[in-house]
């Protein structure tokens, strides 16, 4: 075999892993069937047995109020679930309610079990929703708050139904799910959004999946980023940055609060400030000293209820 040959043959076998690469990421990250909470959480690093105590306690008394299952069908036709929980206290004659949107490969009140004693004591209702591809809401590929930012509209459409016109709505979301509540608020959002709540969120699908390789993976972006893009656009329907959180902050006009602990290696404090600094519309940053990603709550209850409190009064 010639120079020629050898080097054809090398390039064909560079594709190939190449390609291998991409399927076997993907697969592993955009895939419902693959997507699995316990490689999340592994990769996260939170030690989260330390706060099983008071996570236990407090998800016997969130199921033991009233509620029930909710659903909803999506601009694209999947059938979205939610749990909704009413107020258990009284508000005077304010009518308030948070829409709590989770983090990756999570589900429905999994991430907010802590936060809604908060809002409990505040008199909010609460609506859970499981994002596309997640727990009881249909979909085969995950929408990595491109697509869950558009389902984001339908939740608030349906808060505002069943509570009234006259309703006060908070968005809320970790992770994932603060990624959908900045990727919203460069939308028409009802007048009904007073505020909104993002907890270590990260600034696109690409940016978040470049660092994910470069640090958990050991793996160069090239070609796999590339490759991905190309079965994302065709499989789910959008880009890997075609919805970059800094850009729709840029057109924000709900005020905004950050949150993000300074020890999270699995979205990088950075993409907070990076998002925080192109943010328009007014905003509050709370950087939570030693906290892990989606720890900032329990690592410093006091401070993050404190930040939660200015922020509502000031709305």
């Amino acid at each position: 075999m010639g120079i020629l040959g050898i080097g054809i043959t090398c390039a064909g076998g560079l594709i190939a892993a190449g390609a291998a690469e991409t399927l076997y990421f993907y697969g592993r990250t955009m895939k419902r069937q693959r997507a699995k909470m316990e490689r999340t959480m592994k990769m996260a690093g939170t030690d989260w047995s330390q706060y099983a105590g008071i996570l236990e306690e407090r998800k016997a008394f969130l199921l033991a109020q009233p509620h029930e299952d909710v659903y909803l069908t999506a601009f694209d036709g999947l059938k979205l679930h939610a749990a909704f929980f009413p107020p258990i206290r009284e508000n005077g004659d304010r009518k308030r309610a948070v829409i709590c949107f989770h983090g990756y490969t999570s589900k429905s009140l999994a991430d907010f079990t802590g936060l809604t004693d908060y809002y409990f004591r505040h008199g909010y209702a609460m609506l859970h929703p499981d994002a596309r591809a997640h727990g009881e809401s249909e979909g085969k590929y995950v929408g990595f708050g491109c697509l869950d930012r558009k389902d984001a509209l339908g939740w608030i459409d349906w808060v505002v139904q069943r509570c009234g016109e006259d309703v006060e709505i908070l968005l809320h979301g970790i992770s994932m799910g603060g990624s959908t509540v900045l990727m919203a608020s460069g939308l028409k959002l009802p007048p009904q959004v007073k505020g909104i709540i993002s907890d270590c969120s990260f600034t696109s699908p690409k940016e978040v999946f470049t660092h994910v390789l470069k640090t958990m993976y050991h793996l160069p972006p090239f070609p796999v980023m590339q490759g991905a893009e190309i079965l994302n656009r065709k499989l789910a329907g959008y880009g890997m940055d075609e919805c970059n959180a800094k850009r729709e902050v840029a057109k924000a006009k709900v005020p905004i609060l950050f949150i993000h602990g300074s020890k999270d290696t699995f979205v990088p404090t950075r993409m907070c400030h990076e998002i925080y600094d192109c943010c328009a519309s007014p905003k509050k940053l709370l950087i939570v000293e030693g906290a892990a990603h989606g720890e900032s709550y329990f690592k410093d209850t006091k401070a993050y209820e404190k930040a939660l409190d200015e922020f509502i009064e000031d709305l």
